[in-house]
């Protein structure tokens, strides 16, 4: 290859001289945190293992993603991908499919049968309470650490609400199991079928040395309904919960669910599975305002699924439920209008939330509860109890899967700190790599793949899963979209444009510096990083 003509000239002569002190400003390189892993609840380091993905090396992708979440199949089906909607890539063309590549390499996981493995083993021993997400999350990393880790969960199952709230139809209870399993295979110790009455009591009989209370939020909100004879009213969590059975629930031809969340969504679309003709969501405000994700809605409107958008239920009798209209207020509160309409319904699904049961937390001393949860220093995650954490349902924050992940993570990190009477040390500050620092210039429209979807017509009839996955060749190319947002990914393309010659390329995997001698900051490598991996900072005085 031919050198660039800097760099052929005699050491010796005049134009070979040391040029560097004419600067006012000196590149450096930076890694900035991309949007996608700020974005992430589960703390992934999005970018690194899409770094491996796209080079086919799916088993060191797979290493990578699980440093921080060992579900990567279920979360690429169940997560509701923040990180895409960060992606700079969005304001390109389109986001990363970030979630199908996650799900390829989950699916890809299984298939090749990959584990994990522990460290050495501490003495400790940690009890969990609950085999949710974040319970599991927690013994996952707790194993990885080397600590001796009990689960113990009140149901038969394990997976929590990812098996008690979430339809088959999005989450396939094989690939719960077989993930599960994968965890159960590093020698955590799973007790099912017990219900924890004294949190204290169990501690002590165990031997347990800490604890992380992650217990799922599996009581159904109420609402004050006027019934009289004959109403049939039912909860979500107990239509959802007994679809794990044979015996699937008794909704009738017309069920009516009260509430906006994707609960509501599940439900009704569970419904129609079950032979619903008509299910129809009552819900108090306006679409804007709904909680649900409007994936999920398009997705249930698609097959059937009704809306009644500014509407709430006042009474229900026999076959009958009184509808009242409503208005949004200046405030965007509903206000009733005593405007009134009858439906016809076989049964009221009521989906109005979930709160967790905390009678095991009673009498322990410095731990408090408030608004439903137990409040935990908001970095640890422990409660005011020392050696007792919390997370998921049971702590203050957003409830879905992926952020129940994170705080199983979190906890695990700080309940080993807390073993050897340390403390995690804090993250260093980043820099946020937005679209403004990039070179759009250097990278080619690439629109994401997309992947196959049940037709809407074909999904009512089972229970099937909705959403596919991607191929081999598509889960390459997407993960090839990746823009490296402010990390440098060794394009070359600062040693190629510096007019000094004054970019070292250090060889591969090992970036480059810059020859201080030679570069007089002119910022061209600046200008021309396709990532936004360089940046001028004032010249050193």
């Amino acid at each position: 290859m031919k050198k660039p003509f800097a760099i052929t000239l005699d050491p010796g002569s005049s134009l070979a001289n040391k040029t560097g002190s004419w600067r006012t400003e000196r590149p450096v390189y930076v890694n900035r945190l991309p949007p996608c892993n700020h974005a992430c609840p589960a703390g992934e380091d999005i970018q690194g293992w899409l770094f491996h993905a796209e080079s086919g090396d799916y088993r060191a992708a797979f290493a990578h993603l699980t440093r921080d979440n060992p579900f990567p199949a279920i979360m690429g089906r169940v997560c509701y991908h923040s990180c895409e909607g960060a992606c700079n890539r969005g304001k390109l063309d389109t986001a990363v499919g970030i979630n199908s590549v996650e799900r390829f390499l989950g699916d890809e996981a299984l298939r090749q049968g990959w584990g994990f493995q522990t460290g050495p083993a501490t003495g400790r021993h940690v009890l969990v309470v609950g085999a949710g997400p974040s319970g599991l999350s927690a013994a996952y990393h707790l194993r990885r650490m080397g600590h001796r880790v009990t689960v113990i969960e009140a149901g038969d199952k394990p997976g929590g609400m990812m098996r008690w709230g979430i339809p088959q139809y999005r989450l396939p209870r094989d690939v719960l199991d077989a993930e599960v399993a994968r965890i159960a295979a590093m020698g955590v110790q799973f007790r099912y079928g017990e219900k924890v009455a004294d949190i204290a009591a169990t501690m002590a009989d165990l031997k347990a040395d800490a604890a992380f209370l992650a217990i799922g939020a599996h009581i159904a909100k109420r609402a004050y309904i006027p019934a009289k004879d004959g109403a049939r009213i039912l909860d979500a969590v107990a239509v959802l919960r007994s679809m794990e059975g044979e015996d699937k629930p008794m909704l009738g031809r017309r069920v009516v669910v009260y509430g906006g969340g994707n609960t509501a969504l599940d439900v009704a679309r569970t419904a129609r599975r079950l032979g619903a003709t008509d299910a129809i969501i009552v819900y108090r405000r306006t679409r804007d305002k709904m909680p649900a994700h409007d994936f999920e809605l398009e997705e249930a409107l698609e097959e059937g699924v009704k809306v009644k958008w500014l509407s709430t239920i006042t009474g229900a009798e026999g076959g009958r439920l009184t509808v009242e209209k409503m208005v949004l207020d200046a405030e965007g509160k509903p206000q009733p209008t005593g405007e009134f309409e009858t439906l016809e319904s076989d049964s009221l699904v009521l989906a109005l939330g979930q709160d967790v049961d905390m009678s095991l937390l009673a009498g322990i001393p410095g731990l408090v509860t408030a608004d439903g949860v137990v409040q935990v220093d908001p970095v640890t995650m422990m409660t005011g109890h020392p050696g007792l954490f919390a997370g998921g349902d049971m702590a203050p924050g957003e409830r879905n899967v992926n952020v129940a992940i994170g705080h199983g993570k979190r906890a695990a990190r700080h309940i080993d700190a807390w073993l050897n009477g340390a403390v995690v040390p804090p993250k260093p500050p980043q820099t946020l790599a937005g679209f403004e620092t990039l070179n759009t210039w250097y990278y080619t429209d690439a629109p994401a793949s997309h992947r196959p979807f049940l037709d809407a017509a074909r999904r009512t009839d089972s229970f099937a899963e909705v959403q596919g996955g991607l191929t081999e060749d598509t889960a390459l190319y997407e993960a090839r979209r990746c823009l490296s947002c402010g990390n440098c990914f060794e394009c070359d393309n600062c040693y190629g444009v510096c007019p000094d010659n004054a970019v070292i390329n250090l060889g591969p995997g090992k970036g480059f510096q810059i020859n201080l001698d030679y570069c007089k900051g002119c910022g061209i490598c600046v200008a021309e990083c396709p990532c936004g991996a360089i940046e001028m900072v004032p010249e050193e005085t």
